[in-house]
């Protein structure tokens, strides 16, 4: 492994009052701020919304879709673009609308302020015709009939119902909800010139259409917020059986407090960064829990080696040791993850901004909480049993004693890592 310090000997328990002063003060800060501006700042996702489904003709520009919907009012609104792997390019978009009301009425209000925003960005001015791409199958049929291109006096209903399902038919179907040009119905069946001409003068093509909208109630929301923090309890639940059973009960609780630090350390810079807590965000937490558990681990691991090979060292030595040794693999792995995510931060653009913060912060802290918090708390308790004058006695060992004739404790087995 490459190693950036030669044996450093660097006394980490030594500092152990000042990383909890820090931590301590990075907490009061964090807090302070959610209790006295009005909580935590959650996201559409967990307040409730409409959600409006819309498909575009090409490609669109989601900043200038999001400078649009602010002039309108909607400047919380979230953009989230749809794809999969049968449709790749759809050239749809989610935009998400903060909740203003419950029921139809706010339905049709939030519906109007979108379309009213896309109207102005991408819509097509001084036509005064309707749009193709939102007209339904009786209203083109009922047009059509007025015009009656074909010269049609008797069944021209049934005859234009059937050419207006083909023509929507075919928008709906091969083109995905959103014609680019008119022309483009000369492809289907019974679409003469005639019908195409009539069409034309009824009809002009926004290069959008709005597939459907639909109200995410606060009571959602809610059930949404309240799963993610039992998700979150549930990982670390289980961490803390997992560390307990490799090591000892004690490393599982300084471990489980360690990452409840990162946690509560990241939803405060939250706050006091003005960012807003949302689905993609708690990702990024459960990320961070696990990315502080592992590096946590790794040092647990190296103290329980040290502690069979030092045992007549005081606790703290071999804990300091245990770090120095692994000070290394720590800055090469969480400095390239860092660089990576920070390049996310400054220029993965507004959509991913939140996430990415969640994720670089979460870096640092989760890093510095496995040798500043996980690490001193063992220490700590060690003392406090009066247990952390040699590495190999009691639980200063990370092994629990049990007796083998000897008189001394017996080690986990070497194979339990």
């Amino acid at each position: 492994m490459i190693e950036i310090f030669k044996q450093p000997n660097l006394d980490w328990m030594g500092k152990a009052k000042f990383f909890f002063t820090l931590s301590g003060l990075l907490l009061l800060i964090g807090w302070s701020a959610i209790f006295l501006k009005g909580g935590i700042k959650y996201g559409i996702d967990f307040r409730g919304g409409t959600n409006v489904d819309v498909r575009f003709a090409h490609p669109p520009n989601v900043d200038q879709l999001r400078a649009s919907l602010q002039r309108q009012g909607l400047g919380n609104s979230e953009i989230q673009g749809v794809s999969d792997i049968a449709n790749p390019n759809s050239n749809e978009v989610l935009i998400f609308v903060e909740q203003v009301g419950q029921g139809d009425q706010a339905l049709d209000e939030s519906k109007a302020k979108v379309l009213t925003a896309l109207d102005a960005t991408y819509g097509v001015e001084g036509t005064g015709k309707a749009d193709f791409n939102a007209v339904t199958p009786s209203a083109l049929a009922n047009a059509l009939s007025q015009k009656d291109p074909l010269g049609l006096s008797v069944n021209a209903g049934d005859k234009y119902q059937q050419i207006a399902k083909n023509l929507l038919t075919f928008r709906d179907t091969d083109k995905n909800g959103v014609l680019s040009s008119l022309d483009e119905l000369s492809k289907v069946e019974g679409a003469t010139p005639a019908v195409l001409s009539a069409i034309k003068d009824t009809y002009s093509l926004a290069p959008f259409t709005i597939r459907n909208v639909e109200i995410v109630g606060p009571k959602v929301g809610g059930e949404l917020r309240n799963q993610a923090i039992r998700v979150t309890l549930y990982a670390l639940a289980g961490m803390l059986l997992y560390i307990a059973f490799r090591f000892e009960w004690v490393y599982g609780a300084a471990a489980v407090i360690a990452v409840f630090h990162d946690v509560l350390i990241t939803l405060g810079l939250f706050k006091v960064f003005g960012f807003e807590i949302s689905l993609t965000v708690i990702a990024a937490l459960l990320t961070l829990v696990g990315y502080s558990m592992n590096d946590t681990i790794v040092i647990f691991d190296r103290i329980r080696e040290n502690s069979r090979l030092l045992r007549k060292e005081p606790f703290a030595d071999v804990v300091n040791k245990s770090i120095n040794q692994t000070l290394s693999r720590t800055i090469l792995t969480s400095g390239l993850t860092f660089l990576t995510v920070l390049v996310l931060f400054l220029m993965g653009g507004q959509v991913l901004r939140a996430f990415s913060f969640a994720l670089v912060v979460g870096i640092v802290v989760g890093t510095y909480s496995s040798f500043g918090i996980a690490a001193p708390l063992v220490v700590a308790w060690n003392r406090w049993r009066g247990q952390g004058v040699a590495a190999g006695t009691g639980t200063a060992a990370g092994n629990r004693p049990k007796g083998n004739g000897s008189g001394q404790p017996r080690l986990a087995p070497a194979g339990r890592r």
